[in-house]
C-alpha cells in the first residue's frame, strides 16, 4: 500500500496537487459536519492544514514515514491555536485503532485506490464503520475506470516512456523531469505506473534518478455500492465532480456514505 514512501517523498507534492475543486468540496462537507473529523491516507498534509485553518480538530492517518515527516514540518510552522488542532498518526486504514469516534472520515485523491484486494477494501471500510459516530459520514473518491483509455494501454502502448511533468526542487534550485510508463492488469483491475524522476544540473546532466511504483487498483461504480452496504453504509450521495455534478462513466465517482446502525 505504500507509496512515495522513501526519499521519493520529496517530491510528492510538486506532481500531485489534487483534482480541480477538490479542496474546497471537502472543506464544505468538513463544515456540514464539525469537529472532530479524520482523513485517511493524510499524505503531506495537503488537506490537513485547510481543515486546522478552518477551526476543525483534525486527525490524519497515514502508513508513509517519509510523508508524515513532511506533514509535521507543515503543521509545526502553523499558529499554535491551529497547530493545536491536528494529530498525526502513524497508520493503516484497514486496522485503525484510535479509540474515539469521528463526524466525518474523508479519504480524498483517490486514496482508496491504494487497497488492492476486496478484502483490504472491506478490512478498511469497517474499521471506519466503527469509528463513525452514529449517523457519521464518510466522503471520499476514486477515478471512474475510462474503458477506451484501458484498452488502449493494454497493447503495446502501455509500455511507451512518456513525459509526465517537470518542476523546480526550492531547495536544491535543479530542476526535475518526470517520466511515466502505465500497465493495466485487467483481470486484476490494477492500474500500475512506473515513474521516473530525474533531477538534472546547471549543465543538464541527470545528476540522481528515482524510480518509484504506483499501484492502483479501480473500482467500479456498482461495485463500489456493494462494498458500501456490505460494511454498514448508506449511500447518500455519488457525484460525477467536485461541483456536485452528475456522475458520468470514465470521470469520477465521488461518494457520501452515512454510518447506518
Amino acid at each position: 500500500m505504500q507509496q512515495f514512501a522513501g526519499a521519493d517523498a520529496v517530491y510528492y507534492d510538486s506532481i500531485a496537487t489534487g483534482l480541480p475543486g477538490d479542496v474546497e468540496f471537502y472543506l464544505s462537507e468538513i463544515r456540514r459536519a464539525g469537529s472532530p473529523v479524520l482523513e485517511l491516507g493524510c499524505g503531506t498534509g495537503r488537506m490537513l492544514v485547510p481543515i486546522a485553518l478552518e477551526g476543525i480538530d483534525v486527525v490524519g492517518l497515514d502508513m508513509a514515514p517519509a510523508m508524515l515527516d513532511i506533514a509535521r514540518a507543515k503543521v509545526a510552522a502553523l499558529p499554535d491555536q491551529v497547530r493545536d488542532r491536528v494529530e498525526i498518526v502513524h497508520g493503516d486504514m484497514r486496522d485503525i485503532s484510535l479509540n474515539r469516534r469521528f463526524k466525518l472520515v474523508l479519504i480524498p485523491y483517490r486514496a482508496f485506490l491504494h487497497l488492492m484486494t476486496v478484502e483490504d477494501q472491506r478490512a478498511a471500510l469497517t474499521s471506519i464503520h466503527e469509528h463513525l459516530e452514529d449517523g457519521g459520514r464518510l466522503v471520499f473518491d476514486v477515478f471512474d475506470p475510462n474503458l477506451d483509455m484501458i484498452a488502449a494501454h493494454s497493447s503495446h502502448i502501455g509500455t511507451v516512456l512518456t513525459r509526465l511533468a517537470d518542476f523546480d526542487i526550492p531547495e536544491s534550485g535543479r530542476k526535475a523531469m518526470v517520466w511515466e510508463t502505465r500497465e493495466y492488469d485487467l483481470e486484476r483491475q490494477v492500474l500500475t505506473e512506473y515513474r521516473i524522476f530525474e533531477e538534472l544540473d546547471d549543465q543538464g546532466v541527470v545528476a540522481k534518478k528515482t524510480y518509484t511504483p504506483l499501484e492502483l487498483r479501480w473500482i467500479y461504480r456498482y461495485e463500489m455500492v456493494h462494498l458500501l452496504e456490505l460494511c454498514g453504509f448508506e449511500i447518500e450521495a455519488l457525484y460525477g465532480d467536485f461541483n456536485r455534478g452528475s456522475f458520468k462513466p470514465g470521470g469520477e465517482q465521488v461518494w457520501v456514505a452515512r454510518a447506518a446502525g
